[in-house]
């Protein structure tokens, strides 16, 4: 059965090769996720560290699925967003290595990630996808809604280009927005 955990700063970096290994299989297999088909190990674990310092600064929330002992999916909600956004967090890398696919790993990462979500206090969230892929299909399904393509917006790893979908999707029906500080109260940028 797979399980879904939240991950330390600690923890992510003790995951970095399960992880790599992840984002290399996805990419190998054509996955617009931001790399091209150069990426190697050390890009990879360039890439993941970073994530680490992320999760340790509270500024993403890293999720994994584990079967039978081995990490093969992940998903990271970006929370360190600006001072104006503080009800939605973006969802980045949704990942899931070949070997775990069609185990409904994807539907428990994004599960847990709305959660996740609502639990600080977030409740829209939204994505990018390259359109036509799988993922884009798959957060459709899951009931996200489809906010508009942007062509040409990504390379594929191929290097070939390849239109962003843009999703989003409230997770609370009460949405009350903080209030705004005075504008004598406000930083001078």
């Amino acid at each position: 059965m797979p399980a879904i955990r939240r991950l330390t700063g600690e923890d992510a970096r003790a995951a970095i090769p399960a992880l790599s290994a992840i984002l290399i299989d996805c990419i190998a297999d054509g996955a617009s996720v931001g790399f091209l088909q150069s990426f190697g190990d050390k890009d990879a674990a360039t890439y993941w560290a970073g994530v680490a310092d992320a999760v340790t600064s509270l500024h993403t929330v890293l999720l994994v699925a584990k079967c039978d002992g081995e990490i093969l999916g992940t998903v990271q909600l970006g929370i360190g967003l600006p001072p104006n956004q503080p009800h939605r967090a973006d969802l980045k890398k949704l990942l899931v290595h070949r070997r775990g696919r069609r185990r409904g790993l994807a539907r428990l990462l994004m599960t847990a990630a709305e959660d996740e979500a609502l639990a600080l206090g977030r409740h829209l969230l939204v994505l990018d996808t390259a359109t036509g892929s799988p993922a884009e299909a798959i957060y459709a399904r899951l009931g996200w809604t489809r906010a508009g393509v942007i062509p040409d917006y990504a390379l594929f790893p191929d290097g070939s280009f390849c239109g962003s979908t843009f999703f989003y999707k409230p997770l609370a029906a009460s949405r009350t927005p903080l209030a705004a500080p005075p504008l004598a109260a406000r930083p001078l940028v």
